[in-house]
């Protein structure tokens, strides 16, 4: 295996042990975090806080190096404007993580601790990719 796919599997692996470790493979907590009048839960602002600041450190630390260490160039994506499409897409990404309490990262970690709910949201999410696809030909 190339050293791009090793550092892919370690970056994946330690995403969902994050995720696993800070409760966020258990949809409850993220509903419990969406329900600001009711039983809310602030772990969910906690993991996003904490993602963030490493994120910007990282990022930071990162593109200082004249190229990456698993690709010839850096691949950032180009600034674009707000459209309907992104706004779709956003809205509909909100809507599926309110109604299931999952979005894609935790739903696979949520498969390798047996969740029930990320083994019926995992099929649906991966036939949105596909239906997405699909559409966008």
């Amino acid at each position: 295996m190339s050293r791009a796919v090793w550092a892919a599997a370690i970056a994946g692996a330690l995403f969902g042990a994050g995720l696993a470790l800070a409760g966020m493979t258990d949809p409850r907590r993220v509903l419990g975090f969406l329900d600001v009048t009711g039983d809310f839960d602030p772990t969910l602002a906690w993991v996003l806080a904490s993602a963030l600041l490493v994120s910007a450190v990282g990022q930071r630390w990162a593109l200082r190096r004249a190229q990456p260490l698993c690709a010839p160039r850096f691949q950032l994506p180009a600034p674009r404007g707000i459209d309907r499409r992104l706004l779709l897409g956003a809205a509909l990404f909100g809507i599926g993580w309110g109604w299931a309490g999952y979005c894609p990262g935790p739903a696979i970690a949520g498969l390798a601790v047996a969740s029930r709910e990320a083994l019926w949201f995992v099929p649906a999410m991966l036939a949105g990719f596909w239906l997405h696809d699909r559409v966008v030909r």
